[in-house]
């Protein structure tokens, strides 16, 4: 990751302190006023009903969300690419996963997106209930997390995973593990990988929550290769995770710079 230049005063610091705090608060309240909402909507609405809702209020409140942060936070994201994805077909988009807003960056742009999520956080006060009438995918039971992903594929939507199966550890990628792979093989969906660069490690692994950023922010999300679905699924494990480590060596200020890719199979 290359650090943008940045001011050097006692006035931009607080300015980064204001735009952590602003940020993180900003976020919290956006869950807050929909979480009554989300846990009266889930036991009443079908999921027909309710799916739909819950995912299109995680699409604009992201970009609500987002938008905010370029006007207030020095932030500049890059998602465009992503909309080239709104109008096809079944995908599971595979991303790395630098930072705590890579899902938040994807389901702003595809409205029919939805996740794989931790256990953790589909039971977190904040995110649980938005994530449960938006029917997200719990993790922790692999037959179950197949076979809600299977469903979710034959209605046309775009499965969100992030093969390392936590944030990145050690950058430019951690060990995939073979979820992604099993899933593919499973649902015969191909895969479309999704390259998410920040310009400085904010809200990594090793980040504090509140540590202030180092400002400007910026983030780019870039459609990679598109895989057939896997017949050997270890073998597809390390491919993939060979393909992120390459494209991220490539980009990084050591090499020379890459063509944009275009999302099309390889």
């Amino acid at each position: 990751m290359t650090e943008p230049r940045r001011p050097s005063s006692l006035l931009w610091s607080a300015y980064e302190t204001f735009a952590m705090f602003f940020g993180l608060g900003l976020l919290a309240l956006i869950c807050l006023l929909w979480l009554p909402f989300a846990m009266l909507l889930f036991p009443l609405l079908p999921a027909r009903w309710g799916q739909p809702i819950g995912r299109r209020f995680i699409t604009y409140g992201f970009r609500f969300y987002l938008r905010c942060l370029e006007i207030f936070c020095a932030c500049r994201f890059d998602l465009s690419e992503l909309d080239q994805l709104r109008g096809e077909g079944p995908l599971i988009l595979a991303a790395n996963h630098p930072s705590l807003l890579d899902a938040g960056l994807i389901t702003s742009r595809l409205p029919n997106a939805v996740c794989v999520m931790k256990a953790a956080l589909m039971d977190n006060l904040l995110f649980g209930a938005a994530a449960r009438l938006a029917r997200y995918i719990r993790n922790n039971a692999p037959l179950e997390t197949i076979l809600s992903a299977r469903e979710e594929l034959r209605r046309g939507a775009h499965l969100v995973i992030f093969p390392e199966g936590t944030r990145t550890e050690h950058f430019p990628i951690g060990p995939c593990q073979k979820s992604t792979g099993l899933i593919a093989s499973r649902t015969t969906a191909p895969v479309q990988t999704l390259l998410i660069e920040f310009s400085t490690p904010y809200l990594g692994k090793d980040w504090p929550l509140f540590q202030r950023p180092a400002l400007p922010l910026t983030v780019s999300v870039r459609l990679g290769r598109r895989f057939a679905p896997p017949k050997d699924v270890t073998a597809f494990t390390h491919e993939l995770e060979a393909y992120f480590r390459q494209k991220f060596e490539q980009n990084s200020p050591s090499t020379a710079t890459e063509q944009p890719l275009t999302g099309s199979p390889r």
